[in-house]
C-alpha cells in the first residue's frame, strides 16, 4: 500500500546518491547512472508499467530492486550509511507535505465558492437559532459564513503545520545517525525541506506530522459535518434545496429526495476522529526509536487524505449548486425574535438594560396570554407595561431594521457580512 510513495521514494534516493557522491562513498559516474536509473524506475512508475514482484517487501525494496535490474551491482552502493528507517521517514514527510499543500489548495477554492454564494443572496433574511429555538433575525449569507469561517480556521492551522512537517530526516541513519559525514543540510535543500530534524533517534520514529494530520482532519471534518446538518434541517424545512446531483431517491417512495451527500459528510467526523485516536494509541507505548508498529501510520493517512479531499469536492459542490427559497426562509422569521430589539429600544432612551429585559419579557407574556404576535400589540397596551414607550416603538417591528442594526465586526448588517465575504476570498487566495 506504501506504494503511493514512489515519486517522493526516488526523490529521496536520487538526493541521497548526490549526497554520498559528494563524500567520495561513490564516483560521479556511479551517480549519474544511479540518478537516470531512478530516473528509468521513475518514468515507469509514472506510465503504470511498473511490475511489482513477490519479494518486494515495501516501495524502497521495490524501487531498489528494479533499479539493481537496471544498472546492475552499483545500485547496491545507493543504500551505504541508509536505513529504511530514515528512509520511509523522509519519504512519509515529502508525501504528507505535498498532500497538505494540495488540500490548502481545495479549501481555497472551498472558501472562495462559499463566500461568492453568500455574497450572491446577500439580501436574504432567515431566523437564527440558539439550541434550535428561534432566537433573532440574521442574513442567509451571515450563516452561511458563519460556516466558512471555522474552515478558514482550519487553512490556518493547516497552514501551520506544514513548516513542522516539512523538516528533513535523511541522513540520520538507522537510529544513530550517518556514518559517513553525510550533508544533511545538503539533502534538505535538494529535497526542498525548510530544515533538518535535531536528533536521530527522533528522526526516524517521529510521526507527530502524521498526528497531526489526522487530528487535523478530524476537527475540519467536524466542522463540514456541522454545515452539513444545518443544511440537512434546512433541506427539511424547504428553506435550502439541494441539487438532484447532491441528493437521490427513495428505492420505495418516488416522493422522497434524500440528501445523501450531507448526510455522507455528516458521517465523516466520526471515522476521522477513531484514526486519529488510533494512531496515538498505537504512539503511546513505543520505546525509542523505530518499531515496525510506526508502518501502522500509512492506512489512516492514506485514507484520511483522501477523504479530506473527497469531502472538500463534495462540499464545494453542495454549495454552488444548492437553491435557497427566500420565501419559505423568510416563513421562519417571527416578530417573537425582535423582543430584544424591544428592549433596546429602552436601552436607547437611557433605561438600563436588566430592566428592559423584564418589559419585554413582560410584553412577550401579555402577548402569549392574548394568543397574538407581539408585533399586533397597540402602543396603549405596550404603555401599560411601561410608560416610557412612545410612538415610534412601532418602528421595532422590521426584520430588516433589526439586522442592520448589528453592525459591529462580525454583525449580520449587510455591510458587515459584506466585510467577512471579502476577507475570506482575501484569505483564500493566498492558499
Amino acid at each position: 500500500f506504501d506504494k503511493r510513495m514512489w515519486k517522493q521514494d526516488i526523490q529521496g534516493s536520487i538526493a541521497y546518491a548526490k549526497a554520498i557522491e559528494k563524500v567520495g562513498i561513490i564516483t560521479a559516474e556511479e551517480r549519474d547512472q544511479i540518478v537516470e536509473g531512478l530516473g528509468k524506475v521513475s518514468e515507469e512508475w509514472a506510465a503504470g508499467k511498473f511490475e511489482i514482484k513477490p519479494g518486494d517487501e515495501d516501495i524502497h525494496t521495490a524501487n531498489e530492486r528494479r533499479l539493481t535490474e537496471i544498472i546492475g551491482a552499483v545500485a547496491g552502493k545507493l543504500h551505504t550509511g541508509r536505513s529504511r528507517n530514515d528512509q520511509v521517514a523522509t519519504d512519509t514527510r515529502l508525501w504528507v507535505v505535498e498532500a497538505e499543500r494540495d488540500i490548502l489548495k481545495d479549501m481555497g477554492t472551498l472558501l472562495e465558492a462559499g463566500a461568492e454564494f453568500a455574497r450572491k443572496h446577500i439580501d436574504i433574511l432567515m431566523a437564527g437559532y440558539t439550541h434550535l429555538q428561534p432566537a433573532q433575525p440574521i442574513r442567509f449569507s451571515h450563516w452561511l459564513m458563519s460556516h466558512m469561517t471555522p474552515l478558514m480556521r482550519d487553512a490556518d492551522r493547516l497552514r501551520d503545520m506544514i513548516p513542522r512537517a516539512n523538516q528533513c530526516p535523511l541522513g540520520s541513519g538507522a537510529l544513530a545517525g550517518n556514518a559517513f559525514g553525510v550533508d544533511r543540510e545538503f539533502l534538505a535543500k535538494e529535497l526542498g525541506f525548510d530544515g533538518v530534524t535535531d536528533n536521530s533517534l527522533d528522526s526516524v520514529c517521529d510521526r507527530d506530522f502524521v498526528v497531526e494530520f489526522l487530528m487535523w482532519h478530524a476537527l475540519m471534518l467536524t466542522h463540514l459535518s456541522q454545515l452539513a446538518e444545518d443544511l440537512i434541517i434546512n433541506n427539511l424545512l424547504k428553506c435550502v434545496e439541494m441539487s438532484d446531483l447532491y441528493a437521490t431517491g427513495s428505492s420505495l417512495m418516488p416522493q422522497k429526495k434524500n440528501p445523501d451527500a450531507l448526510e455522507l459528510l455528516r458521517g465523516k467526523a466520526g471515522i476521522a476522529l477513531g484514526k486519529a485516536v488510533g494512531l496515538t494509541a498505537t504512539l503511546k507505548g513505543l520505546p525509542r526509536a523505530y518499531n515496525k508498529d510506526l508502518q501502522e501510520d500509512k492506512v489512516p493517512l492514506f485514507e484520511a487524505v483522501d477523504t479530506v479531499k473527497d469531502c472538500l469536492a463534495i462540499a464545494t459542490g453542495v454549495i454552488v449548486t444548492m437553491t435557497p427559497h427566500p420565501d419559505n426562509l423568510m416563513k421562519a422569521l417571527c416578530p417573537e425574535m425582535l423582543a430584544t430589539d424591544l428592549a433596546d429600544y429602552l436601552v436607547r432612551k437611557g433605561v438600563p438594560f436588566r430592566e428592559t429585559h423584564h418589559i419585554s419579557g413582560a410584553c412577550v407574556r401579555l402577548a402569549e396570554e392574548k394568543k397574538v404576535s407581539i408585533d399586533t400589540l397597540t402602543l396603549e397596551q405596550l404603555q401599560g407595561i411601561d410608560s416610557r414607550f412612545e410612538a415610534d416603538v412601532m418602528n421595532v417591528w422590521d426584520y430588516e431594521v433589526s439586522v442592520e442594526r448589528k453592525s459591529s465586526i462580525g454583525g449580520t448588517s449587510k455591510k458587515t457580512v459584506l466585510d467577512q465575504i471579502e476577507k475570506c476570498i482575501a484569505f483564500a487566495r493566498t492558499l
